[in-house]
């Protein structure tokens, strides 16, 4: 099988809870508003504008590039990140998200009472907290008093593999299972089949993971020159690894072995 007809056979198997499935999804914003009312309990919710991989930068100059980034309704600025692999401090990185966005969107000068609110939703296929729920919110609290503190910054964990048969695990179903479309979720489920099935959708992402790899392999050679062509392909690898690729399409491209790929 050539690499071009791998690379669409992995594309028809992409769900939503994969990075490069779900970025495309949230380019339409009725998509991120169906998944936002579900695990933010909200069906008044709207959303304005989703910007899909947004890029915001801290005060050094670090950029940090997000899943996607909504505005609602009610002025909120909300990050949707879907996360398949339990490989780093996520509640950090739920930290830095919210810390980027905030210093990103609010104007020098501005009091700080107008300072927009941020919620960080994290969709991951583990159990962050091993507390066997599908939804965790974390919220600041008084230790002293157990009163619990708003300071405009929101914590959503969600987490695909705890089934307890509410609305929030059905939509994960969704997320995660490759034959799995729910009429709860009809704006889900109808991108979903779009990509998974039709031949236009398929085209498209298999197009969209073309120009993903031409991009890598070029980052890749740049940095192979610099420091080595087997350090290029180890740069390359590890871009597609934390995008979700299957193995044996990292594989193919980049020439390294099973073992070599799953040590990185």
């Amino acid at each position: 099988m050539s690499v071009k007809a791998k690379i669409r056979e992995y594309a028809k198997a992409l769900n939503p809870m994969d990075d490069t499935m779900f970025c495309k999804m949230a380019e339409e914003k009725e998509f991120c508003e169906e998944v936002l009312r579900v695990i933010l309990g909200d069906n008044k919710l709207t959303v304005l504008e989703s910007m899909p991989q947004w890029v915001g930068k801290n005060l050094q100059g670090r950029s940090v590039i997000l899943d996607t980034k909504c505005m609602t309704g009610d002025g909120r600025q909300i990050n949707i990140e879907v996360q398949k692999a339990d490989d780093d401090n996520h509640q950090k990185r739920v930290r830095y998200n919210g810390a980027v966005i905030t210093t990103n969107i609010a104007d020098p000068g501005i009091k700080f009472e107008f300072v927009p609110d941020v919620c960080v939703v994290f969709i991951s296929r583990f159990d962050i907290f091993k507390g066997k729920l599908p939804l965790y919110h974390v919220d600041r609290v008084i230790r002293e008093t157990g009163e619990v503190i708003n300071n405009g910054f929101e914590e959503v964990y969600v987490n695909s593999v705890v089934d307890n048969g509410s609305d929030v695990s059905q939509l994960m179903k969704v997320f995660t299972e490759g034959d799995c479309y729910n009429d709860k979720f009809p704006k889900t489920s109808s991108i979903k089949r779009r990509y998974k099935e039709t031949e236009g959708g398929i085209r498209e992402m298999s197009g969209l993971i073309e120009q993903l790899k031409l991009e890598w392999i070029s980052e890749g050679e740049k940095r192979g020159e610099e420091r080595g062509e087997e350090k290029g392909k180890i740069n390359i690898a590890q871009s597609m690894k934390k995008k979700g690729f299957d193995i044996n399409i990292i594989m193919e491209l980049t020439g390294l072995s099973r073992d070599k790929i799953v040590s990185l």
